[in-house]
């Protein structure tokens, strides 16, 4: 019983020795053993890994692609114009014992500091030497990747890479904004004013044209119409004519009764003139008949 006692105290030490000697690094990390902070071992692959208890400790490292936004950096351009650029990195670590050297306790932490600094850096190098009409273009993948092979080749320094880079926003400082849009609509304005003023001449063409078109076929209309009538006019006449020759009496007859029905339109036409006027000719009762020949009538006795 007394040996039972030592044996079970000794092998909870030995389990608990045993387990304190075993790490787990997962499949997104990577993990340093480090012995009175010197490095011992590498563990990049995931899985079981063993250290020294009490003497040994392990620190771990994220082994995935990393994000870095830069804070707002105000940038003076080739052409003296001033941009606020705000830029988005991607990097990893790739050797441990250098970024552990490199940072220190720090970890992650430090190093996002350093980078931070050093795309603060090549961002202006690279920006100040384009003009704004390039950095504000849609086509900047050559400036961004030149700020990453900058970046990329300061990290190596660091045990990192910088994997890509990549400019979020490019605007004028809030100062130059007023001026700026206030310049875009005196632009703006003048070029609608000259569309107005193409648009208002564009248009005197057009109806200077139409009223041209108009004043022409009116007058084609017009002469047209008066040859009509002019034509209509001699036909009329040759038929007066030709009937004033068949029956001259008749004839008169008839413009008499027209010149009646003319002359007493209306439901109150008075008409003054003197009982035998040549107008009534037609009217008088002691007219002779149309078309009556006095030689056949009879004598009549008083």
């Amino acid at each position: 019983m007394a040996r039972a006692a030592y044996i079970l105290p000794a092998l909870a030490v030995v389990a608990v020795v045993a387990m304190s000697s075993v790490f787990i690094v997962d499949e997104r990390e990577k993990a340093l053993v480090l012995q009175f902070g010197q490095v011992r071992a590498v563990k990049e692959d995931p899985g079981l890994g063993f250290k020294i208890p009490l003497i040994q400790e392990v620190v771990r490292y994220d082994g995935r692609i990393l994000g870095l936004p830069t804070q707002p950096l105000e940038v003076t351009l080739l052409d003296d114009r001033r941009l606020v650029v705000d830029a988005f990195a991607r990097w990893r670590i790739v050797d441990l014992v250098e970024f552990r050297e490199s940072v220190g306790a720090g970890g992650e932490t430090t190093a996002q500091i350093r980078l931070d600094n050093i795309l603060n850096a090549a961002i202006p190098e690279v920006l100040g030497s384009v003009p704004s009409s390039r950095v504000l273009s849609e086509d900047r993948t050559g400036l961004m990747n030149q700020i990453r092979d900058i970046a990329r080749r300061e990290a190596m320094a660091l045990g990192v890479d910088v994997i890509d880079v990549r400019l979020t926003r490019t605007d004028l400082p809030d100062q130059n904004l007023s001026a700026t849009y206030a310049r875009m609509r005196a632009e703006r304005e003048r070029e609608a004013t000259d569309e107005i003023a193409r648009g208002n001449e564009a248009a005197s063409r057009v109806r200077a044209s139409a009223d041209r078109t108009v004043v022409e076929l009116t007058s084609e209309a017009r002469r047209e119409a008066e040859v009509i009538r002019g034509e209509a006019d001699a036909e009329r006449n040759g038929i007066y004519a030709e009937a004033f020759g068949r029956d001259p009496e008749f004839f008169a007859f008839t413009r008499s009764l027209t010149s009646y029905e003319r002359a007493l339109q209306g439901d109150n036409s008075s008409i003054v003139m003197q009982p035998d006027s040549q107008f009534f000719e037609y009217l008088r009762g002691d007219t002779a008949a149309i078309g009556a020949a006095p030689a056949a009538a009879a004598p009549v006795t008083p």
